[in-house]
């Protein structure tokens, strides 16, 4: 098989190929993800990475605590910064929304430039409370993007994150439509679809996502699910979880402790 960008037979690259012959064969999917993704692969052998990582020892997942959130926004600018995502206001692997319950029973929800500058005070007239959330890709156990990538571009590591492979990704965006939280978008320069990845590039690390790390009040928890001395195991524990848009059955992995009823 061609490596990504190598010109195929007649002169077409491997991603003008692909836009030219969908929907793609069977035979010809299951040669492109033939075994390891290869974006996992090339995690894995990283040479920066603790030689010891495996993949399939490890499950991980993210816990947030919406009563701790204060909306100040360092997450959504950490990850920006980390990740290298445009600056345009529209592109964000991970921002912060504000919940606005009103007497009137109406709820406005906003989240400027996503919540990296803060947000402007709200008139205390009418209102009965205001919090902040947290979002970013759910990571889900059973995710839509996955099953509607039509060449196999979108896929689960072991370790239980979903990742983007660039170099089989067509820009076709039928993964950013199937995706039911709006945490994916097709980035400007490489026309490719990009969202969060727990900053994958830390983990193999032994590090933890960039966002995580920043949090001031540790309203984000990141660890092992199911690991007795794991940080997200422990808030799992102590707290009622709850997940956004249950009914769809993603079986999201990120999870969320005094979600208000409002969120949507």
């Amino acid at each position: 098989m061609e490596s990504a960008g190598e010109p195929e037979a007649g002169g077409l690259d491997r991603r003008d190929f692909l836009r030219k012959s969908l929907p793609v064969p069977l035979t010809l999917l299951a040669l492109l993800r033939a075994g390891e993704p290869e974006a996992e692969k090339k995690a894995e052998g990283d040479a920066s990475k603790p030689p010891a990582y495996k993949a399939s020892e490890h499950n991980y997942a993210m816990g947030i605590d919406t009563s701790r959130c204060i909306g100040c926004g360092r997450c959504a600018e950490a990850c920006k910064a980390e990740n290298d995502v445009p600056r345009e206001p529209f592109y964000f692997r991970t921002w912060i929304e504000r919940y606005v319950v009103q007497t009137n029973g109406e709820t406005v929800v906003s989240s400027p430039n996503g919540g990296i500058a803060g947000f402007p005070p709200v008139n205390e007239t009418g209102i009965v409370r205001t919090f902040f959330v947290p979002k970013l890709c759910n990571q889900c156990a059973n995710p839509p993007c996955v099953q509607v990538c039509p060449v196999g571009a979108t896929f689960t590591t072991q370790d239980g994150v979903v990742l983007v492979d660039q170099e089989y990704c067509i820009g076709c965006r039928y993964c950013i439509q199937a995706c039911p939280y709006g945490a994916r978008f097709l980035h400007p320069v490489t026309h490719t679809a990009e969202k969060c990845t727990f900053c994958y590039h830390r983990l193999i690390k032994g590090l933890v996502p960039a966002c995580v790390e920043v949090c001031p009040t540790q309203a984000r928890i990141f660890g092992e699910l199911k690991a007795r001395s794991s940080p997200l195991t422990r808030f799992m524990r102590l707290h009622e979880i709850q997940v956004l848009k249950p009914h769809l059955n993603t079986e999201p992995r990120v999870y969320y402790a005094n979600l208000d009823g409002e969120v949507r």
